[in-house]
């Protein structure tokens, strides 16, 4: 049978999380969908996990040694089969109907090169950050309201083009974030249409203003900075994502709460210290990545 999906899901740490998302994905009650799930434990957590999934799911598990996160997509990018492919989080899960309603879009749409959707929080609305409330075309003035990882959907022969990832950004790596933004626009720039629909969500846990989310504040702060002087936005764009921080930092030590006021302190000197890397404006076009050879409807046998 003929694969439409491939779901790259990179995990590390996770047990719980990993068996509520495949659950999720048999929830969509589609026999078209493969999850490769790239593990970057140490141990062997989730192989009795994985075990109960290989009757009713098309589950792939590759171990990787390197702990970073582009590095295991790619690494699931190059087994991939499927003709759409995606980078779920370890920690997300699918709304029922989600994978028709994305197969929906592209079948309607055949010049359709890349969908992506906002973040759900799991107790309503909207989360993960701030999200753009209208429908339409991504570019490089509104990439950064309309992209996150794990709701991003594209051809997987356009994301083999592409080269994939870039592996020196996003988690375990010193730019934490906006590899996503920086993948939809080497499309973008290079011709290919991507479209952003808001009802188009994921659940995925809101970390804003969390222990969690100040500890890696800065990491997510440079990897942003570094997208924006990557690909060369203009002041009007990158200005906000400067002075937002800032606004935010000064009302929460007026409203004493230091911890917010770390994030927001943290998140603005990570921006900085991304956006001023000598090395930002590199990169904007990288390597075709070689994928497996997929057997094509009507092809030979």
């Amino acid at each position: 049978m003929t694969i439409r999906f491939s779901l790259v899901l990179a995990t590390r740490g996770r047990t719980t999380e990993v068996v509520e998302f495949l659950d999720s994905v048999l929830a969509q009650h589609a026999d078209d969908v493969e999850v490769i799930v790239v593990d970057q434990n140490e141990d062997g957590r989730l192989a009795p996990l994985l075990a109960p999934y290989v009757e009713r799911l098309r589950v792939t598990h590759l171990r990787s040694s390197v702990a970073r996160a582009n590095h295991a997509r790619n690494l699931g990018l190059r087994q991939a089969r499927g003709a759409l492919v995606s980078f779920p989080d370890d920690d997300c899960l699918y709304p029922p109907g989600l994978l028709g309603r994305v197969d929906a879009a592209f079948a309607a749409d055949p010049s359709l090169a890349i969908l992506t959707g906002p973040a759900e929080n799991p107790a309503g609305g909207l989360g993960s950050g701030r999200w753009r409330q209208e429908a339409g075309a991504i570019t490089a003035a509104n990439a950064w309201t309309s992209v996150i990882e794990f709701n991003l959907w594209l051809h997987r022969d356009l994301a083999l083009r592409l080269g994939g990832y870039d592996e020196t950004m996003g988690p375990g790596t010193k730019l934490g974030s906006a590899e996503g933004n920086d993948l939809v626009l080497r499309a973008v720039t290079v011709g290919h249409k991507a479209i952003y629909d808001p009802n188009l969500r994921i659940i995925h846990p809101d970390k804003r203003l969390s222990e969690v989310a100040v500890a890696r504040a800065w990491l997510y702060g440079a990897g942003l900075g570094f997208a924006l002087r990557r690909h060369s936005v203009p002041a009007s764009v990158w200005a906000p994502f400067a002075i937002r921080p800032l606004g935010g930092m000064a009302l929460s030590l007026a409203r004493l709460r230091p911890r917010d006021a770390a994030y927001y302190g943290m998140t603005f000197l990570g921006r900085l210290r991304g956006y001023i890397r000598r090395d930002a404006t590199a990169g904007r076009i990288r390597p075709a990545i070689q994928g497996r050879k997929v057997d094509r409807p009507g092809d030979p046998d």
